[in-house]
């Protein structure tokens, strides 16, 4: 069993441990990002914790789709957003397979259908472009060339990608 709850400051220890259990080296954030991702959008951030526990996280913030969130780039809510932009999706190994990214993923998008943002995208990375698919998430290829300079910042395959919520 597993339970959702909103990531507090607190959490932050356990975060950066699953991130660098989970991303390659050329993707890892510092401490001081990941906190930046926190106070930018606390209501969007998102632990999944179990009787050991927090084993799961993910961070979000409300954009605009086809806006590209660099490597290391400071979340900037739109104030006329139309997508739920999740960034950094992480569950560690001890609890792979129990349906926790998933779960926090659906978590996320019913705040997006709750304040009617029309999309959600992302940056896949470390081939997990199927893992997106199966939640309904295609690639969206047509980048304005500073979005695409963004999508080149992490330095390995990655594939922006976009669901329609409505």
């Amino acid at each position: 069993m597993f339970k959702l709850r909103a990531m507090q400051v607190r959490d932050i220890p356990a975060v950066m441990s699953i991130q660098e259990e989970c991303y390659s080296a050329e993707v890892l954030e510092s401490e001081a990002v990941i906190c930046n991702r926190l106070a930018a959008s606390p209501q969007l951030a998102w632990v999944a914790e179990d009787d050991q526990g927090v084993c799961a996280y993910l961070f979000a913030y409300r954009s605009r789709v086809g806006k590209v969130t660099p490597l290391d780039g400071e979340f900037q809510p739109h104030a006329e957003a139309d997508c739920l932009y999740l960034h950094d999706l992480a569950v560690s190994r001890r609890v792979s397979g129990r349906g926790i990214g998933p779960a926090l993923v659906r978590k996320n998008l019913e705040q997006a259908h709750s304040q009617q943002l029309r999309y959600s995208a992302l940056v896949s990375v470390q081939e997990s472009e199927a893992f997106w698919s199966r939640l309904g998430y295609a690639a969206h290829t047509e980048l304005e060339p500073r979005q695409a300079s963004n999508l080149a910042s992490y330095q390995i395959p990655a594939v922006y990608m976009v669901r329609a919520l409505h």
